[in-house]
């Protein structure tokens, strides 16, 4: 194992994946949702950079390309159940997670299986698209969890028919209700389009590393 700067990185970034959960346990929101944002985009920029890095560089190790895979996995996957948990399980974040959840399961099942031949499994430009658009979806819904935390905050304790009248533009609107209620459905919208998005070039990349595969798995003809 070389100790050099990408893959210190790398494995930052495998540390943060568990942090972007623990933000909900020692902080309330919405600081739990900013730090766990923070957190989460600065690992994510580091799935790039100890790229870059260990290219420019002539740094490239088999330590990192072992854990690059295996952080990138932890973070999508620990950030996908902190959503879905706080989206109050929405089928658009549900469905599309756990197409997401069921292809990491498999293709990391599947690379256990053929051992010695995994080599044939590596990872593809479109499977990298498929970790960013995963990474890209997971910041925006973040976001707007931020938005309908301020939401609830200020209607904490207002009656319905204040908020009624507010939210249809009859009543004022002092405390910015309609703006962070229309903020929290375009960024949940945004994200959600990109999740399912993502779940499809999930599926896409699980079934091109499973026909590779395939050769593999066959059962020889017995004389």
């Amino acid at each position: 194992m070389t100790w050099n700067l990408p893959n210190i990185l790398t494995l930052l970034r495998l540390l943060a994946a568990p942090g972007v959960a623990v933000m909900f346990l020692y902080f309330q929101r919405p600081w739990a949702d900013w730090f766990a944002l923070i957190l989460f985009v600065s690992a994510a920029l580091t799935d790039w950079i100890d790229g870059y890095l260990a290219r420019a560089w002539k740094q490239e190790s088999k330590f990192g390309a072992m854990l690059d895979p295996i952080a990138d996995k932890a973070m999508v996957i620990i950030a996908l159940l902190v959503i879905t948990g706080f989206s109050g399980m929405n089928p658009w974040v549900l469905l599309p997670s756990t197409l997401i959840l069921f292809r990491e399961v498999f293709v990391s099942g599947l690379r256990e299986f053929l051992g010695d031949t995994a080599g044939l499994l590596k990872v593809t430009n479109l499977a990298k698209w498929k970790t960013t658009a995963q990474m890209t979806a997971i910041a925006v819904l973040f976001a707007t969890g931020l938005f309908e935390h301020e939401f609830l905050d200020r209607t904490s304790g207002m009656d319905n028919e204040t908020l009624d009248a507010i939210m249809s533009g009859a009543a004022d609107d002092p405390l910015g209700l309609t703006w962070f209620a229309g903020a929290a459905e375009i960024t949940f919208n945004i994200g959600a389009v990109l999740l399912w998005a993502a779940a499809l070039l999930t599926l896409i990349t699980g079934w091109d590393y499973l026909r590779k595969a395939m050769p593999f798995l066959r059962e020889e003809a017995k004389s």
